[in-house]
């Protein structure tokens, strides 16, 4: 008989038996679709991240997806002022289920310096945030962290996750509307 290597595969000699979940779920991070909303110098180390020398192309995201209806994945990176703001959740709710986001630099995360009347502190406030990457402005290799953190979400969450009660809390509490 196979040998379970983990939860999710059987494997033997000439055959290997999975839950099409998993299939799927691995599938999915392995081909995310970003669109990048770079507005400061955050967006700068991600476009560093794009180049050849840290090369997201490995990850499956070299295709970078400028409309939101093609996108699964929002990069926010930058300051977000208060009147952008509206224009951020707009695209956020463009996008498909399933979609994530990844908060880059302290600017998106938390208003960063510009503790002032005109600058969102934390875009956390309009949309509900994944993962946080760290740091004014980030390295390339903390944004290719963040992007493994999101893979992990990806391939670890539920097909369903949008129907679950606490998805549809959160984007109640986001004033998020659905088209359900």
């Amino acid at each position: 008989m196979g040998k379970i290597e983990d939860l999710q595969t059987i494997n033997g000699e000439g055959y290997q038996l999975s839950r099409l979940e998993h299939v799927l779920a691995t599938a999915r991070a392995n081909s995310v679709w970003p669109l990048p909303f770079a507005t400061s110098c955050c967006g700068i180390e991600y476009m560093a991240t794009m180049g050849s020398n840290y090369d997201l192309a490995r990850f499956g995201m070299e295709r970078m997806s400028f409309s939101p209806r093609q996108a699964d994945l929002l990069i926010v990176a930058g300051t977000i002022s208060k009147k952008l703001g509206p224009i951020l959740k707009k695209v956020y709710e463009q996008m498909a289920e399933p979609k994530w986001v990844l908060s880059v630099g302290a600017c998106a995360s938390s208003g960063g310096i510009f503790d002032t009347y005109s600058v969102l502190q934390g875009i956390d406030r309009i949309i509900p945030v994944d993962v946080y990457v760290p740091g004014c402005p980030p390295r390339p290799e903390q944004i290719i962290d963040g992007i493994i953190r999101i893979h992990e979400l990806v391939k670890n969450e539920p097909l369903r996750r949008r129907y679950s009660e606490e998805y549809k809390h959160l984007l109640h509490d986001h004033n998020i509307e659905t088209n359900e």
